[in-house]
């Protein structure tokens, strides 16, 4: 470490100087009370004592009970920090299944032009939705089923989550259209990967999955962009069963019927095409 960065290990003490310098050493900046106890060699109750101390020191900052992160020491007087939202996500989930999907694995997979406010988390667990440091965490519930099409990624040099692939976030998005800022910027994140797209895998996913409105949204999205061969599409078609959806779920029930894809255009085609020159 930096000169000033031992000086400030020395004003903690040279126990609480030493579990920062291990958890560094693990890699575990974002640490649990258990891992502080593990790392320091003491008790549950003397650990916490110490962590209150680098709590109140500004050396790290208290996400939820239990759960610590280190504040770097390049950010000075700073006493709260949360570091990567995502990591901080994976901690919440608290080793559940889970996955980062919604507008969340759209940020991760570059799908997206706006900023996202809040991190969303799929899990066949009941998970409670929580805001930390202003940052809310909302955790969205799915059948143990319909956990696949996930993958690993890293999203900083020493982190990885797991996330939703391509075909899944695009799925998880047309399912639930509320969690990525609606249709619109769904199929935005469709046509920017588009090249990246297995249109087999999406519609192998969307038949797995087996929800009517979403196997109506991606034939009709796929075939508006080009996606895929008529065959491939055909599969999603030989699914549809008589009733109609929105294309948007969001907006008012209205706009005409689209008897080809069983689905009511209340979203202008306007707007879909224009997300092509975006």
């Amino acid at each position: 470490m930096r000169t000033k960065d031992n000086n400030r290990l020395k004003t903690l003490g040279p126990r609480a100087a030493r579990l920062v310098a291990t958890l560094h050493e693990r890699g575990r900046p974002l640490f649990t009370l258990k891992d502080a106890a593990a790392a320091s060699g003491l008790g549950m109750a003397s650990a916490r004592s110490l962590l209150r101390k680098l709590v109140h020191r500004g050396v790290a900052t208290r996400l939820r009970p239990g759960l610590f992160i280190l504040v770097p020491f390049e950010l000075g007087r700073a006493r709260e920090y949360l570091g990567n939202p995502f990591v901080v996500a994976r901690e919440l989930a608290g080793g559940r299944p889970h996955y980062l999907s919604h507008a969340s694995a759209m940020d991760i997979h570059g799908m997206t032009t706006q900023p996202q406010l809040i991190v969303f988390v799929t899990s066949p667990r009941s998970i409670r939705r929580c805001t930390v440091l202003g940052t809310e965490f909302r955790f969205v519930r799915c059948k143990e089923r319909d956990l696949f099409g996930t993958v690993e990624r890293p999203v900083d040099r020493k982190d990885k989550v797991v996330t939703s692939d391509l075909e899944r976030t695009v799925l998880d998005g047309l399912k639930q259209p509320e969690h990525c800022g609606g249709v619109t910027e769904v199929a935005r994140g469709l046509w920017m990967r588009r090249s990246d797209m297995d249109p087999e895998r999406i519609v192998d996913y969307a038949l797995r999955l087996d929800v009517g409105a979403v196997v109506r949204r991606l034939g009709f999205l796929m075939e508006t962009y080009g996606i895929g061969d008529s065959g491939v599409r055909d599969r999603l078609r030989r699914r549809l069963t008589a009733t109609y959806s929105p294309l948007d779920p969001i907006l008012p029930a209205e706009g005409k019927l689209l008897r080809r894809w069983r689905l009511r255009l209340n979203v202008l085609p306007e707007e879909l095409q224009a997300v092509v020159g975006t």
